[in-house]
């Protein structure tokens, strides 16, 4: 079978449920009469022994160290102090006492389940995806090893069920999506249900990595009608997290009526929407200028009573911002310090882009000075546009000014227009020398002049009369352009 990710095309075919053969197990290995010897003595040791001396015993006790089964079953009699056994496998990791196996591994990755040691047990699930990596032979793995091994051991290791749960927040970190897919399929088709957390977050994956139209089929697949029990209770329901997590994957790629239809289905499932949920529809409306459909959406949080937080301020801000409309925005940002909801550099910079955009530079010169104040650390956007605006002016040495202050004091690398447009000016105004500097220093920063910063001195040669020095600059332009077609 191909892998999830190859799938974008046609999602749906992909989510066909089919039944797998993966059983659960409590079968135990046959032991030999030496290795019931080796496992009993190991675990009176570890159990009855003052702790400091345990492992030193342990040591001249078993040189030789213990195989994978040994350790398996010394882990299992140990499971009820899973702190305990938790060191002893890390003793034996430690002092290469045993070359473990995947079984060996499951083990203690059970008992810590079972003993609520959750970080402890997705740490060991980590190292066993790193350690055992599977041979993909051109073809897709639909499971690692060690989930089939952990199917095969969770009943004798009387385990917990978040184990899997775990396995699949390891697989997601790991970035192997479609495994984590596939395995939350196969345990669905068996009965057992994910947390809705780790199905939230896997279908947060899912849109963000693969495809927001793939996620949403996965929403539909996991959470159909059909997953109920014999009493007819539903076996698991979405929350609003689930529908957050689908609506932003929309929103990221500009999907208004997606989200609006995800909206839906979340009324239409009976899931009360949060603030952020309200935030996100507000962005995508604020995203495509319909601030009419904002202002009701920001206006019917108020009537649910719910919170109106920084995240939704800052959208409703940088809404009217984008629109020009920076009075409005600045009425928001008074209600928002009324309401006692600080600012952060995010609705200092929307202020500061929408003053920028209407050209007043010096409001947004004042609101640049106050978010220094805060302590907040302007970005290298928030710079350009200032920077662009008093160009835009001809305040040339107050941008060039602007652009060294911000760079010494708060180690920023302006972006390349930032110096572009200083340096346009610069030549505009025939100080060629400070034109000259700030090049060296914006090749420093790793930005090479480009066709326009050529024509600015160019241009400023030749109002000079400088001729020469102008032509010098025409061939070296048509030269550098030359090479990086010949690159290309």
């Amino acid at each position: 079978m191909p892998p999830f990710s190859s799938l974008i095309k046609n999602p749906i075919s992909h989510f066909t449920l089919q039944k797998h053969s993966l059983p659960f197990s409590s079968s135990t290995p046959s032991l030999l009469p030496e290795d019931k010897t080796v496992i009993s003595t190991a675990v009176a040791l570890l159990k009855h022994h003052r702790s400091k001396s345990r492992w030193t015993h342990l040591r001249q006790l078993f040189p030789a160290g213990f195989t994978p089964t040994q350790v398996s079953q010394i882990t299992l009699q140990l499971r009820n102090n899973p702190h305990l056994a938790l060191n002893y496998f890390n003793f034996t990791v430690q002092h290469s006492l045993c070359n473990h196996s995947l079984d060996s591994y499951a083990t203690i990755i059970h008992v810590l389940a079972r003993g609520r040691q959750k970080s402890e047990a997705q740490r060991l699930i980590q190292c066993v995806l790193g350690k055992f990596r599977e041979a993909h032979l051109g073809g897709f793995v639909k499971y690692p090893k060690i989930f089939e091994c952990l199917m095969r051991t969770y009943r004798v290791c009387d385990s917990a069920p978040f184990v899997f749960d775990l396995l699949v927040l390891s697989l997601l970190l790991a970035k192997r999506i479609d495994q984590a897919v596939e395995i939350e399929r196969m345990l669905r088709t068996r009965g057992m249900f994910l947390k809705i957390s780790t199905l939230n977050d896997l279908i947060k994956n899912v849109c963000k990595c693969v495809d927001c139209f793939v996620g949403y089929d996965l929403y539909k697949e996991i959470f159909n009608e059909g997953n109920v029990v014999a009493n007819g209770m539903r076996v698991v329901v979405p929350n609003v997290g689930t529908f957050n997590v689908i609506m932003v994957g929309f929103y990221r790629e500009g999907l208004v009526e997606n989200v609006e239809e995800v909206w839906g289905e979340m009324v239409r499932r009976g899931c009360e929407a949060n603030s952020y949920s309200f935030s996100v529809l507000m962005a995508v409306y604020c995203e495509g200028e319909r601030m009419v459909d904002a202002l009701r959406v920001w206006e019917e949080m108020g009537r649910k009573g719910l919170e109106r937080d920084l995240v939704a301020y800052n959208t409703i801000i940088g809404g009217f911002c984008k629109v020009g409309e920076v009075e409005r925005a600045e009425e928001f940002f008074r209600e928002m310090e009324f309401d006692g909801v600080d600012g952060s550099c995010v609705t200092f910079e929307h202020l500061i882009s929408g003053y920028c955009r209407i050209g007043d530079v010096d409001s947004a010169l004042l609101l640049y000075k106050g978010m220094c104040r805060k302590g907040f650390r302007p970005e290298s956007l928030t710079i350009d546009e200032v920077i662009r605006g008093l160009c835009g002016q001809n305040r040339v040495s107050e941008a060039l000014e602007y652009l060294r202050v911000a760079v010494k004091k708060y180690d920023i690398v302006p972006k390349g227009t930032s110096y572009e447009s200083v340096i346009k000016g610069l030549c505009q105004e025939g100080r060629m020398e400070d034109g000259l500097k700030l090049q060296a220093e914006m090749v420093g920063k790793g930005h090479e002049p480009n066709s326009e910063i050529y024509n600015s001195f160019i241009d400023g040669y030749m109002k000079q009369g400088n001729e020469e020095q102008a032509r010098k600059l025409r061939k070296e332009m048509v030269e550098i352009h030359e090479q990086q077609v010949a690159i290309r």
